[in-house]
């Protein structure tokens, strides 16, 4: 498989990459392992001088990272660049929170000083995705070197220079040698480290096949795992809602990182009365985005990340309309050069359907019609997905009933999905299992040691 950059502005091949030989890679496990035994004995005050180091890096090169990651995801230069700065702010944040996060743990035992000590595994890795090629990483990186582990990195194939770009990160911030590192190699070299005994954990955020593989490797190998897996979100619009909010979050939502986001709401669930005014709504917003050049300032929609992404979208969009859909925009992939896609809105989607129960991952919208409440919850369960939603309403009885009945690991209720430090995220049924940020980061790969004391 290449390693390379490849514009998906203009489709140039920029930059191609060697992946690391058997040897190559041989050594920096061992480095990672070696690593592990000296850092794991650092203290909290010591790893968050690294991690705050860290961030005043990022803070200060943001422009030139940022372009880094347009030019190889296709992302806009402001929202690239307001990555590179919310994962500074991610660093900060863990370098300031995460030892009260893992301080020794009492439990109330008569005759006894009885507590959970939280310890760090080893060598951490990490299968990370190109869509936020800084945020994903960081977003692990950072809670995970504050509990004392080590990193390596298998960051996707096509944004190569962001990989290598923060392993250079956190080598300038003083992070010792083998602490973090890149790997540039293929997916197929994944389950051979997992095998690894020297690797003794791994994170995933990315395909559901990807999941099931990284899944199966870990648990033949009895080692913890984290899986952040696609999604198909939800945003549920009812009568009571202010409707020029829910349609400004909505557009935001399903057009953030062009289209491609785990919690982009993508199912739009809109009650009968107000349907046709959030469709109408909806589809002239879509319509009035500009696409473009993502590195000029007047572009609110970049390119899809390759060829073979419009490809798939396109099939999906067809195939939904084939099978009954209505198109109220787009629908048309955009001439070249670039991987372009344009905003697109589908309504009346049918069941069995790509549009029913397959990840649009690009600017497309899928609205359906709900009678009532209960049929909003219904089409909203209706999904093999269950990471993240959003539910628009002012009624207190219907906020309880959609936190109590919905199925997912995150619902925001009149807000729109998103990922930052201090809550937990993560997902149920197909979108994965476990949970990143917040508490859960630093206590996602420890051991939680019972120690009684007589």
């Amino acid at each position: 498989m290449a390693i390379a950059t490849v514009n998906p502005a203009t489709g140039e091949r920029v930059r191609e990459f060697d992946a690391l030989t058997d040897d190559q890679l041989e050594h920096k496990v061992a480095l990672a392992a070696e690593a592990f035994r000296s850092y794991r004995r650092t203290t909290f005050s010591e790893r968050a001088e690294l991690l705050g180091r860290a961030a005043r890096i990022l803070d200060d090169e943001a422009d030139g990272l940022g372009r880094t990651a347009t030019l190889e995801m296709g992302k806009t230069v402001s929202a690239a660049v307001a990555e590179v700065r919310k994962s500074a702010a991610g660093c900060r944040w863990y370098a300031e929170h995460a030892g009260e996060m893992l301080a020794d743990q009492p439990w109330p035992v008569d005759g006894a000083r009885v507590f959970t000590r939280y310890q760090p595994l080893g060598p951490v890795l990490a299968v990370m995705p190109w869509n936020f090629p800084y945020w994903q990483v960081f977003r692990f990186a950072a809670p995970a070197l504050m509990a004392g582990n080590v990193g390596l990195l298998k960051h996707a194939s096509n944004v190569p220079q962001v990989a290598l770009a923060i392993e250079d990160v956190f080598r300038r911030a003083g992070f010792p040698e083998g602490v973090f590192q890149s790997l540039l190699i293929p997916s197929s070299a994944v389950e051979g480290l997992l095998d690894d005994e020297r690797v003794r954990a791994a994170t995933l955020t990315g395909s559901e096949p990807a999941g099931r593989q990284v899944a199966a490797a870990a648990g033949r190998n009895i080692k913890p795992s984290v899986l952040e897996l696609g999604g198909s979100d939800a945003f549920i619009v009812l009568p009571s809602a202010d409707l020029d909010k829910a349609v400004d979050a909505g557009v935001q939502s399903r057009t953030l990182n062009n289209g491609q986001s785990c919690i982009n709401a993508k199912r739009f669930i809109v009650h009968a009365d107000v349907a046709e005014e959030f469709a109408r709504r909806l589809t002239e917003r879509m319509q009035s985005l500009t696409v473009g050049d993502p590195t000029k300032d007047e572009t609110d929609l970049g390119p899809l990340s390759s060829a073979d992404a419009v490809e798939t979208l396109h099939q999906q969009v067809t195939d939904t309309v084939q099978a009954g859909a209505t198109l109220r925009t787009g629908g048309e992939p955009l001439d070249g050069p670039g991987f372009f896609y344009p905003p697109t809105v589908l309504t009346d989607i049918p069941d069995g359907s790509p549009g029913h129960h397959e990840e649009f991952f690009g600017p497309v919208a899928l609205l359906w019609r709900a009678a009532d409440l209960d049929d909003a919850i219904r089409i909203a369960n209706d999904s093999p997905f269950g990471l993240g939603g959003s539910a628009w309403t002012t009624d207190p009885a219907e906020q309880e009933r959609l936190v109590t009945e919905v199925e997912t690991g995150m619902l925001y209720l009149n807000e729109f999905t998103q990922s930052t430090p201090e809550v937990p995220f993560g997902g149920v049924k197909n979108s994965g299992y476990g949970r990143e940020l917040a508490a859960f980061g630093p206590r996602a790969f420890v051991n939680a040691k019972t120690v009684w004391l007589a």
